[in-house]
């Protein structure tokens, strides 16, 4: 009989925490409507999400973001910066309620985040030193040079691009952020550095430095994965987070305001709206690559 009684004490406390957790999430989205403030972990990555000298939150995805969770009724945006590596494990420890830095989406990362809908595309871009003396013009002149080295930013999508185009692994030197690749290449520590196309560009504006190059005429790699779609990203508990999300971001985006904030604002006309057939489910399952 006593055994029979824990039995029952302890499937009660099974159901009770789950009820609890349900309840938790249930209860995410009305949490942050409540404290009128959402935070988000980024990483300083122009043009998707920066921090200004004034220290303001900026960029693609962030804009988009605040309009996203204003239309849901939470004004505040809290920033909170990141190396682009710890982002995800950051959301996962609940230091952020999302993260928002035109994060691509991979079959790989949604194991571990569940990703918003798509809200942009891009391709890569290349630095190199100013005259580019290696003649580098794609992945594939680096995989076959193995003298030459090319520094990428902690966690981006680019190693793997590198890697699939025959990029050995010694090649690839890792850094923190975007400025630290640049002055690996700056230093000669590096022969190149390579990012999305409008960041490695932009940042490279913002250097104004006579001793880097965008490599105009850059042939991008063909890899699974370029281009790539770059999505916000939640803790896999919070949907009720992610799916009010989707929901803002789909009206924004028939009403016009998602591809202003990215025509108009950062890309300089370029198209990076995503098409209406491309779905985070269908990336995330490989169908697209």
């Amino acid at each position: 009989m006593r055994k029979l009684l824990i039995t029952i004490v302890l499937g009660l406390s099974i159901i009770l925490l789950a009820a609890c957790n349900s309840e938790g999430d249930d209860q995410s989205l009305q949490k942050l409507k409540d404290a009128g403030k959402v935070t988000v972990g980024f990483a300083n990555e122009k043009p998707y999400a920066y921090e200004d000298d004034d220290g303001e939150l900026k960029g693609a995805a962030v804009d988009i973001a605040k309009a996203v969770f204003k239309e849901l009724g939470i004004d505040e945006v809290e920033g909170k910066l990141s190396d682009f590596g710890q982002l995800v494990s950051g959301v996962n420890a609940k230091q952020f309620d999302v993260i928002t830095a035109g994060m691509a989406i991979m079959p790989d990362r949604c194991e571990n985040v569940a990703f918003g809908d798509p809200e942009m595309q891009y391709g890569e871009g290349l630095i190199v030193q100013a005259g580019n003396p290696l003649g580098l013009k794609s992945y594939e002149d680096i995989a076959n040079n193995t003298d030459i080295t090319v520094s990428v930013m902690e966690g981006a999508t680019e190693i793997g691009f590198l890697k699939e185009t025959g990029v050995d692994a010694a090649q690839i030197q890792s850094a923190p952020d975007i400025p630290a690749t640049f002055a690996a290449v700056e230093s000669g520590r590096a022969d190149a550095t390579t990012g999305t196309e409008a960041t490695v560009r932009m940042a490279l504006e913002s250097l104004n430095s006579d001793k880097l190059e965008f490599v105009e005429d850059f042939e991008q790699p063909d890899v699974d994965g370029n281009p790539s779609y770059g999505a916000a990203a939640f803790h896999k508990d919070d949907n009720e987070l992610r799916e009010a999300y989707n929901e803002a971001l789909k009206k924004l985006k028939e009403d016009g305001t998602v591809a202003e904030i990215l025509d108009n604002n950062y890309f300089n006309g370029e198209t990076n709206s995503v098409p209406s057939d491309i779905t985070t489910e269908k990336i995330c399952s490989g169908e697209i690559k």
